[in-house]
């Protein structure tokens, strides 16, 4: 037998109850409505090894992740431009200097030096949007440091970059 006929991924809609708790987790961590941000047409896929929900599928994109670890989203793009219309700036975004806008699109790691502004209120490990100063999503990932300390500090990792706009 081969492993990879043990990964087999399933994927289904979500029952109404499982809608409803992936909601809820939305709201509690992006503070908004959870109907906003997980749409009547997701599917969810099941890992097939623990039998519960791994990821949050859109359009066939891969569009959130839920971590077994502390039950949270990982962002991917196609959430991050909901998010990025709903959520009031500066909400959870860190701003890059332009200079580094394509730099940090491709995928590459946000370093404190590139930052021109973030959500004071983000703390190491939250998921961010990173836009360029006029607000536009360039990329998603996972803060390394507080939002005062990315502006605060000029060396260091600010974001660990999971998807950049530009990356392939």
């Amino acid at each position: 037998m081969n492993k990879t006929a043990c990964y087999e991924l399933i994927t289904r809609k979500p029952t109404a109850e499982e809608l409803e708790e992936l909601r809820a987790i939305a709201e509690v961590q992006f503070g908004v409505a959870g109907n906003l941000v997980i749409p009547e047409t997701v599917n969810v896929i099941i890992s097939p090894s623990t039998n519960r929900i791994r990821f949050l599928v859109v359009n066939g994109k891969k569009y959130l992740a839920l971590r077994p670890r502390d039950y949270r989203f990982n962002l991917y793009l196609s959430a991050g431009e909901i998010l990025n219309t709903v959520l009031p700036h500066p909400r959870l975004r860190v701003y890059v200097k332009r200079d580094y806008v394509e730099f940090v699109s491709k995928g590459n790691t946000l370093f404190c030096r590139h930052v021109l502004m973030a959500d004071p209120d983000v703390r190491p490990g939250d998921e961010v949007l990173v836009v360029d100063q006029n607000g536009n999503l360039i990329a998603v990932g996972r803060s390394r440091l507080a939002g005062w300390e990315m502006v605060f500090y000029s060396r260091g990792e600010a974001v660990k970059i999971r998807e950049g706009v530009s990356s392939d």
